[in-house]
């Protein structure tokens, strides 16, 4: 049988697949030799370049507005001498350049500590600072054990030479500048250059390298100190906080908001810094010039204030304060808030000090008082919560007798009778108040007699307060808010100082929001100053991009019905129009003809001192304003009824503004070129 063999195709295949390897491998040869004959010293050159964006130059800050455009804080142009420094600069060479500098401007000493001139001892004494350790010392230790073991030999009396020379503290003080933070980074030697200055830094730029003249700005207050404390400080970052801001991209010289607003809103109010991206080679000197990013300012605030007002208010806290030196007056507080939105429209504060009364605004967050009757609002409704009493109940005002706390009646020289809870708020009624919390508590009052009663109305009193903003805090934008004091002690007698408001301590900022609470129809508002946030714009005035409106934020809606509001709300209208109110027709400080308004006075012994209040709101048929007044530790319980005086004039202030036209006004105008 004849086969026929079949052709083996194997071998032309290998020849081809041999053929496109070497074709491969050829060309690859080729473009490497391309590559490193050729082009060689070119990517050898990229290769050891690398970039860093470090640079950066300071930004102002976003302004402040009041609630109809007027600037609060701006900006004071100012010029800066900054320096850069690249990665290879020596200590010798900052240090000549710190002398030359000391020749062409002035600057300040006072923050120059010993650490800042023992290292500046150093680099001017490299001899005697070396014979500051054995040559055993210095084989033996690592170089940074070294250096701080030459820090601590390094005494008084070394340094006596350079304080005695003000030129030589002088440059201490420009070296240390220059010697803050990182290499490729903008460090501030001096902001506010004079024009001498400038010019003869200007002339000599060429032998002053990494030194520059940038524009800079300082918080100016076109309305002098109203409100400066609230705005709050701006300086270098606190060195608790700098781990913090280092997270956040900040640099350790960068200045922050440290107080107030501008600490509570740092992020909207710091400037976007020019930035400078240089490329370095491998030793770390830059490469041509650096690529620009430019910077741009903060975006700018409009708050709730109305400055008008708070001129007025602090005006009228000034004179009645004044008046009520003769009872001792030392202290006083205004808040006035919306009631419907938490938008704050003025808020102040006074202190006695030095013959003079000065600003302490930050008190009416920070500081807390009995604030005595002005919370038997909150007493009453907690009454209705826990079903003690209700709207219209009839209780008697009489002489009450303890056996352990003694004798009790209302400020009344005779008890007043029987009384409904609308006449218990419109004259004060401390029985009636004591005769809730006793039923709170099971107490079975007999006179003389002792009697058990359930502590958890201690408890109850105080959660119940708490829905009106009183012992807790308000969540105002204010770092720093004080909750008050809590008494602490669950004990009988406390609970009927409790339903008084002899006991806890409230601040002038809750008194505001537990007002609002009522005002409103029950429902607590957070307090907050800061309005909008708008981009900052290139003209005067504020731009049209909102970036953020605040939006009233309701904590809590208190348990009590509307109807039991309302009917609270009517007991306190009864205490400033009616004659027998505690600040009604007898007194002429809330009779006008532009609102009705309702509210509570207060009155809170002390020792031998009183705290008077009074919290309030008008219209009382459509509140738009609350508020409250505090006069702490006066020596007479009626003391000139300088908190009645106070109330009454800073609601006719709100009311005579309120139809003004207001109209954007920037002040102090300054234009830089």
């Amino acid at each position: 049988m004849n086969t026929k063999k079949k052709k083996n195709h194997v071998p032309l295949r290998l020849n081809i697949l041999f053929l496109s390897v070497f074709l491969l491998f050829s060309t690859l040869i080729l473009r490497l030799g391309v590559i490193q004959i050729v082009n060689g010293e070119e990517y050898e050159r990229v290769s050891e370049q690398t970039e860093n964006v470090t640079a950066e130059s300071t930004a102002p800050r976003g302004k402040m507005y009041d609630r109809y455009g007027r600037v609060l804080v701006d900006n004071n142009p100012e010029f800066a001498l900054t320096y850069i420094r690249t990665q290879n600069t020596k200590q010798a060479e900052r240090l000549e350049l710190a002398q030359k500098l000391a020749g062409y401007i002035e600057k300040d000493t006072d923050d120059v500590i010993d650490r800042d001139l023992k290292d500046y001892w150093i680099v001017t004494n490299p001899e005697k600072a070396k014979a500051k350790l054995t040559e055993k010392e210095w084989e033996e230790l690592e170089s940074s054990e070294a250096y701080q073991l030459q820090i601590e030999r390094i005494n008084d009396d070394d340094l006596e030479e350079i304080k005695n020379d003000p030129q030589e503290l002088e440059v201490a003080a420009i070296k240390r500048a220059m010697d803050t933070g990182y290499a490729l980074s903008s460090q501030t030697i001096k902001i506010g250059l004079t024009e001498d200055e400038i010019a003869k830094v200007s002339e000599n730029l060429g032998s002053l390298p990494g030194i520059e003249i940038q524009a800079d700005a300082t918080r100016e207050y076109p309305y002098g100190n109203t409100l400066q404390t609230i705005f709050g400080r701006v300086g270098p970052i606190p060195k608790d906080e700098l781990d913090y801001y280092g997270l956040r991209d900040y640099e350790r010289n960068d200045k922050v908001g440290i107080s107030y607003l501008e600490k509570e809103y740092e992020e909207y109010l710091k400037g976007q810094k020019e930035k400078q991206t240089y490329v370095t080679d491998k030793s770390g000197e830059p490469i041509g010039e650096p690529k620009v990013i430019e910077g741009q300012r903060g975006n700018d605030l409009v708050l709730s204030l109305d400055i008008d007002l708070q001129k007025k208010v602090e005006k009228i806290l000034d004179e009645e304060l004044r008046d009520a030196r003769q009872y001792g007056a030392t202290r006083g507080y205004v808040v006035m808030m919306d009631p419907k939105t938490g938008e704050i429209l003025s808020l102040a504060g006074k202190e006695y000090s030095n013959g003079e009364f000065k600003d302490r605004t930050f008190g009416v967050i920070g500081d807390s008082y009995a604030m005595g009757s002005t919370v038997k609002g909150a007493t009453v409704l907690t009454g209705y919560q826990y079903g003690v009493i209700n709207p219209n109940t009839t209780l008697v005002d009489e002489v009450l007798y303890f056996k352990d706390e003694g004798k009790k009646s209302s400020y009344t020289a005779n008890a007043m009778g029987p009384i409904s809870d609308l006449v218990a708020l419109q004259r004060s009624s401390n029985v009636y108040m004591w005769k809730i919390a006793m039923k709170m508590a099971d107490y079975d009052y007999a006179p003389y007699e002792s009697s058990s009663y359930d502590p958890s109305a201690y408890d109850e009193l105080k959660e119940s307060f708490s829905q009106f903003g009183l012992g807790v805090k308000t969540g105002v934008d204010l770092p720093g808010e004080s909750a008050g004091l809590n008494g602490g002690v669950n004990e009988f007698g406390k609970i009927l100082d409790f339903a008084i408001g002899q006991y806890d301590t409230y601040t002038p900022m809750q008194m505001a929001q537990y007002t609002s609470t009522i005002a409103n129809g029950g429902y607590r508002i957070e307090p907050h100053i800061l309005k909008e946030v708008h981009e900052p714009s290139e003209k005067d005035g504020l731009s049209n991009t909102i970036l953020f409106q605040n939006t009233p934020e309701v904590l809590n809606k208190i348990k009590m019905s509307e109807e039991e509001v309302t009917h609270v709300q009517k007991g306190m209208w009864m205490v400033m129009n009616t004659a027998n109110g505690t600040a009604g027709t007898h007194y002429p400080y809330f009779q006008s003809d532009d609102y009705q308004a309702a509210g509570k006075t207060g009155t809170a012994q002390i020792g031998d001192g009183y705290n008077l209040t009074l919290v309030g709101y008008a219209p009382y048929d459509n509140p738009e304003v609350a508020f409250s007044v505090v006069v702490p530790e006066v020596n007479d319980s009626s003391s000139g009824y300088v908190n009645k005086k106070i109330g009454g004039r800073v609601l006719d202030a709100y009311f005579d503004l309120k139809d003004e036209a207001k109209k954007p006004i920037e002040a102090n105008k300054k234009e830089t070129e």
